[in-house]
């Protein structure tokens, strides 16, 4: 009999191949693949200001952007609460210094904002060597990472966004894309990621019905999908979701009674599920095929009560996990929209959910996260409080849960 010996630290090591490494970059709203998922398989499970916090860094003035992370630099906007200056910050990931402050422009008269939102609330995008930051018609600007240069701006965009800005911009290939969905101007826009020059720029023609300018702004992040082969831009605006190709031109539509819609849509399944608007919102679940108008024949279930309408929904398997912005969550089957559980979390909520190691993390606005197991049976983990709220969506770096809360940036890791 042949008989093989290996060390301790041999055998750890071999254990220790076979597990996925935790991604450390987390480039865009929602992460790397836009659907709120972590890989780690170590996320911590409790937190308090006294437990499990590697560091805390306050970040100045007011911003509700989610932190992005790429080889160890996490980057967040923030504005002074009056509009008047925007910046870009770097925090090093492994101390939580700031590495970079930047101040980007001043604004003479910016307009109001509603209440609940901030100057700053679109999430940057980044890749090796660049950031890409945005503050709706405010400007956008591409920065050096390294040395905190700024490569471009643009600041010609017009758009009257009337509760200020929400869109994130994303990246595909060489193209940076956003959308511009106001009070006066709706439309999305492709530009060069090397120089900010405008590849095409497409109006929403969407049909309103009213010309109350109020009606026809939204706060959507787009979704890049691939069916059949195609590439396909979902684009979620008022009243209604495109899909285009990467050349900007129209593939499918549906349209819908809601206004202001401004959660994420989803991808799995083979369906796309779409939140309708603000206050009073809607999921359907659409099967993203065809061309034109598809509404009559594409959209395969719909819910209609309980919808948060600024926490984006999240999807695990064939489960949705929603929370509405008065606090009670659901979850959802997500082949037929029917309710599997509800509960009633407390507090109001606007940021993201987000998803890890078997688990579901709800940040509401008075700095609770509740933690709810990925589930058809409902099993609340843990519940967790920080001393201030969250409005921004959390972020993943390895095994770190970076949080952002009204006024600082926290690193939460278990114990290694």
């Amino acid at each position: 009999m042949l008989r093989v010996w290996f060390s301790i630290p041999v055998v750890v090591a071999m254990l220790l191949g076979n597990i996925a490494r935790a991604e450390e970059n987390w480039p865009q709203f929602r992460g790397p693949t836009a659907n709120a998922h972590a890989s780690s398989q170590n996320l911590p499970l409790e937190w308090s200001e006294e437990k499990n916090i590697t560091w805390k860094t306050a970040i100045h003035d007011r911003g509700w952007s989610s932190p992005v992370v790429f080889d160890g630099q996490i980057w967040l906007t923030t504005a002074k609460p009056d509009g008047k200056s925007m910046y870009a910050i770097c925090v090093d990931k492994a101390s939580g210094k700031i590495l970079h402050d930047i101040h980007l422009w001043d604004v003479e008269k910016p307009s109001e904002i509603h209440a609940t939102n901030s100057y700053a609330s679109p999430t940057p995008v980044i890749e090796k060597g660049r950031v890409y930051v945005n503050f709706g018609s405010y400007g956008t600007a591409a920065i050096d990472t390294a040395s905190g240069k700024v490569l471009w701006t643009r600041r010609d965009f017009p758009c009257e966004h009337w509760r200020g800005p929400g869109s994130s911009p994303i990246l595909h290939e060489n193209k940076l894309i956003m959308h511009f969905d106001g009070y006066d101007h709706q439309y999305i826009v492709a530009v060069d990621k090397a120089t900010g020059e405008t590849i095409w720029k497409v109006d929403r023609n969407v049909e309103y019905g009213t010309d109350n300018g109020d009606v026809m702004k939204a706060f959507c992040t787009p979704l890049i999908i691939e069916v059949g082969g195609q590439k396909q831009i979902i684009s979620s605006t008022s009243k209604a979701t495109l899909a285009y190709d990467l050349t900007g031109k129209e593939i499918w539509r549906v349209t819908y009674s809601s206004f202001s819609s401004t959660g994420m849509p989803l991808w799995g399944n083979g369906l796309v599920y779409l939140n309708t608007g603000f206050g009073k919102a809607d999921l359907m679940a659409v099967k993203p095929e065809g061309t034109g108008d598809i509404t009559g024949t594409n959209v395969v279930w719909k819910v209609t009560k309980g919808i948060g309408s600024k926490p984006s929904q999240l999807l695990v398997g064939d489960l949705i996990f929603n929370v509405h912005d008065a606090g009670v969550a659901n979850c959802l089957d997500a082949n037929t929209g029917e309710q599997v559980w509800t509960t009633r979390l407390g507090g109001t909520f606007s940021s993201s959910l987000l998803y890890g190691n078997g688990r579901v993390y709800f940040c509401a606005e008075d700095g609770k996260c509740t933690v709810v197991a990925a589930d058809r049976e409902l099993k609340i983990l843990a519940e967790n409080k920080l001393d201030d709220g969250f409005m921004a969506t959390p972020a993943v770096s390895g095994d770190s849960l970076l949080l952002r809360t009204k006024t600082h940036l926290y690193c939460v890791e278990q114990p290694k």
